[in-house]
């Protein structure tokens, strides 16, 4: 089971790492779901950690609708990921109306060549998952997609990612579930959702709390939990 923690500090990827996590997603933004950190905190991580990181390509927070100016900037902002030593990245690129953006996807995953590719949760906001999920088949750089399963929490979505678990269950695309999981309520997702990789923001935090640091117990707790999956 890959374990992914969102981290915003360097003091946080370490202790995720330390604790179990198996890859972090590193961010700024937390509060807004998670922008494209500074090139120094990506250096940093980078160099210090010994499990891959994944960086957050979002330019804003407005919509997943990217203009030609915005995609020239997360074109640069992967280049320099690269450079800086990243393992892979984490966008997603969306229609005003709900659909994939094919064109903006294909230039970002060119300049992604050689990387790791996660799809964000600008999966849930698509008008139709399973119809989703085979525009993004159609890419083999992408390696998963983030997913609530289209709810708030993924717990609240159990039916929801049945048949995207039986759609990619003979490909190499993954769904990795996350929003809302907890130590508490780890065990209970897993008996019914059967995914490979899971993700943790603020279920791994003091307090729940975005604003806090991570709690390497939980992330310990966490790992026990997937040992018996």
């Amino acid at each position: 089971m890959i374990i992914e923690v969102i981290a915003d500090t360097l003091s946080d990827a370490i202790a995720a790492q330390e604790a179990g996590a198996s890859r972090i997603e590193l961010i700024t933004g937390v509060v807004e779901g998670g922008l494209t950190p500074s090139y120094g905190l990506i250096e940093e991580v980078c160099g210090e950690l010994r499990i891959p990181v994944s960086v957050m390509i979002r330019p804003h927070s407005r919509s997943f609708c990217y203009s030609n100016e915005d995609v020239r900037m997360m074109l640069k902002d992967i280049e320099v990921c690269k450079e800086l030593g990243a393992t892979g990245v984490v966008f997603g690129t969306l229609t005003a109306d709900n659909q994939i953006d094919e064109d903006t996807l294909k230039a970002l995953l060119d300049k992604s060549e050689q990387l790791d590719v996660t799809f964000h949760r600008a999966f849930d906001e698509v008008s139709d998952q399973l119809a989703a999920l085979q525009v993004i088949q159609k890419y083999p750089q992408i390696s998963r997609i983030l997913t609530s399963g289209g709810k708030q929490k993924a717990m609240d979505a159990v039916s929801e990612y049945q048949p995207l678990l039986q759609w990619t269950e003979n490909c190499d695309l993954n769904i990795m579930a996350g929003a809302g999981l907890t130590p508490e309520n780890l065990e209970r997702f897993l008996k019914k959702v059967n995914v490979k990789e899971i993700h943790f923001g603020s279920g791994v935090r003091y307090g729940n709390s975005l604003l806090r640091p991570i709690d390497p117990n939980k992330v310990k707790e966490i790992r026990q939990n997937c040992l018996k999956h």
